[in-house]
């Protein structure tokens, strides 16, 4: 475990909040790697078992809906057990789920382990334990923390879909199931080294504090506790809402749709599946640029006015792309234009949350806003594979999502501008 000498050695040439953040986007990038997976798992599972589209989708949209359901309840175990433990208890359950899924062979397994166990033990990679970090870990440029931990997605992206698809390629689904599971114990020791539970563990300020916080003791209540006195206190407020329902159509128009079926999607129009994943990978390559920028931009300017352009690029995108050639400059195109702020909605609803309900709570509340964001990405997972089943094409679920995405610009204009709320809700 890391000690007070070693971190104020470290403070002599840097903070060490920024290994801490290396540590946790490390963590995350290999928790993104599970959630990449099902993307170019869907064509080998049917062609290998006969599974129809819609019981591999109903499958993934589990998981999806778990991210989102148990990211409260987590956030809240963190304030009670504290954040490494939360997360290492997290990736345990994770690398569990993927490494029985080697074995699986009927559906009740796969919704076992890719639904329950993956969609459960991926809360440690969720929105509210980055934004715990960001707001303990640095008391100046917040922002680009939570946009840098936010990129943990693309980056992820980037990295493990090539992998994963050459895996699928050369050693079938199998091979992704056991290469993600040793990724994840490769992980598990970095985490119990070298992260520290807070600035104060180590004898250490806030990066941008000049003393040191008092060390953050357990709230002495239980996390179902936690989760739910923030969700009486956040709902009192109609922005609570309209953050809700923006960021469940971000789920939406990302995870759901794009992260699940734009393989599929690809391989419909006949894009072989390798090619597909590489088109993937570079919407995260340039989501990593556009989370990043997102981040250092909350920092400057008002997070509202930026999620209104976040929402209205997107939506066009995504309806657009349809009623394209579908050849490599439109993909091209569209990889580009959507990756650039496919993520960066992440950092700008982590820092409109921070302002209307103030850094205490703001993970906790930001975690319940992810829930939403993961039923939106659940309806679009199981819907796209419902729409291509009945359909013959999933034209019609990209159309309909780049709308959602245009109506949400228009949703997020009606939240409170900046710092109006934090006293009311406080009091």
């Amino acid at each position: 475990m890391i000690g007070p000498r070693l971190a104020k050695a470290c403070s002599h040439r840097f903070h060490y909040a920024w290994i801490t953040l290396v540590v946790v986007f490390c963590a995350m990038l290999a928790g993104v790697g599970v959630r990449a997976a099902p993307g170019v798992m869907i064509t080998p599972l049917e062609k290998a078992f006969g599974w129809d589209v819609s019981t591999i989708s109903a499958a993934i949209s589990i998981n999806i809906i778990l991210l989102g359901a148990t990211g409260p309840f987590l956030t809240g175990l963190m304030q009670v057990i504290g954040l490494k433990r939360t997360m290492l208890g997290c990736f345990v359950i994770l690398m569990t789920g993927t490494g029985l899924s080697y074995f699986m062979h009927a559906p009740w397994q796969l919704f076992l382990t890719w639904g329950f166990m993956v969609g459960i033990g991926s809360g440690a990679g969720a929105v509210g334990f980055a934004g715990a970090v960001a707001n303990r870990w640095f008391a100046q440029r917040a922002g680009l923390a939570m946009g840098l931990l936010t990129s943990a997605n693309a980056a992820g992206q980037l990295i493990f879909l090539p992998i994963l698809a050459l895996l699928v390629d050369r050693y079938g689904w199998q091979g992704v199931s056991l290469g993600l599971t040793v990724t994840i114990a490769a992980v598990i020791p970095m985490v119990m080294v070298l992260l520290p539970e807070s600035p104060a563990a180590i004898g250490i300020p806030a990066y941008g504090a000049t003393t040191v916080a008092a060390p953050q003791m357990s709230s002495g209540s239980n996390p179902f506790s936690v989760a739910f006195t923030c969700l009486a206190r956040a709902s009192r407020s109609m922005d609570f809402w309209l953050l809700c329902l923006t960021f469940g159509i971000c789920g939406l128009s990302t995870n759901g749709l794009i992260n699940t079926h734009l393989i599929p999607y690809c391989s419909d129009m006949g894009i072989p599946q390798l090619q597909g994943a590489s088109i993937l990978a570079v919407i995260g390559m340039f989501s990593l640029i556009g989370s990043t920028a997102s981040g250092w931009l909350c920092d400057r300017y008002s997070p509202r006015i930026l999620l209104f352009w976040y929402y209205s690029l997107r939506g066009l995108s995504l309806v657009l792309i349809p009623f394209s050639n579908f050849d490599a400059v439109s993909l091209s195109v569209f990889s580009v234009f959507y990756g650039l702020d496919w993520v960066a909605t992440g950092p700008a609803t982590f820092a409109l949350t921070n302002e209307v309900f103030g850094r205490r709570d703001a993970p906790v509340i930001v975690s319940w806003i992810f829930a939403a964001h993961q039923i939106g990405g659940a309806i679009a997972a199981f819907g796209g594979g419902a729409i291509r089943s009945l359909s013959g094409s999933y034209m019609m679920a990209f159309v309909a999502s780049g709308a959602a995405c245009l109506m949400a610009s228009l949703l997020v204009m009606r939240i409170t501008p900046r710092g109006k709320l934090v006293t009311a809700i406080a009091e």
